[in-house]
């Protein structure tokens, strides 16, 4: 009997391998069809799913954010800008605060592009004040490249029961510090308040 040309296909590779590699669509073909029915029924997302992005707040209204950038450098899809401003004690002339965070800085412009937002979550990650972090929401399309670009308006967390509107003066400490360490002063916001204010974002 010749020996077999070297090279040439086996049984095995010529009636087998062929056979075996429609396995996966022979054991599923006959399966029932499962259909969402999308957006009508929505099904709940996982407990730490990256959804779209929120600037949390602390418990008396003022911003976390301190426009350090990082969030911006961490980004791989350059999809976020920031433009830091500083606070200032010195009221305006018509006499109200310019605090918008506790610390030396805050978030002037916050901008985060959706168009080439991979939601990776390494942005939160480099957030040195938790202040971004993800929520739950994941219905981002639109018809416009336009609306698509949030704004810090967009981001930022509503106000709860007991926050006031930035820019104010420190309400929770005599200085930053006491924010950061959670070393918070009675203002007279309810516990509630503060707690749910502490726990933005905690879905990220």
């Amino acid at each position: 009997m010749a020996d077999k040309p070297e090279g040439s296909p086996s049984l095995k590779e010529q009636f087998w391998d062929p056979v075996a590699g429609f396995g996966v669509t022979f054991r599923t073909m006959f399966r029932k069809v499962v259909t969402e029915q999308y957006p009508k029924e929505k099904f709940p997302t996982a407990p730490r799913f990256h959804g779209r992005h929120q600037l949390n707040r602390w418990p008396d209204g003022l911003e976390k954010c301190i426009g350090c950038e990082l969030c911006a450098w961490a980004c791989p899809a350059d999809a976020i800008y920031v433009e830091g401003a500083s606070n200032s004690d010195q009221p305006d002339p018509d006499g109200n605060s310019q605090r918008y965070s506790p610390g030396e800085r805050y978030g002037r412009v916050y901008q985060i592009n959706y168009l080439r937002c991979i939601l990776c979550g390494l942005c939160i990650e480099a957030c040195p004040t938790r202040a971004l972090t993800m929520t739950n929401e994941y219905e981002l399309a639109d018809d416009n490249r336009r609306d698509l670009i949030y704004e810090k308006s967009d981001l930022l967390a509503p106000l709860l029961p007991g926050m006031e509107q930035p820019p104010h003066a420190m309400q929770l400490g005599d200085d930053e510090k006491d924010y950061y360490r959670g070393e918070f002063k009675d203002h007279g916001a309810t516990a509630g308040a503060a707690s749910s204010a502490a726990d933005q974002g905690e879905g990220s």
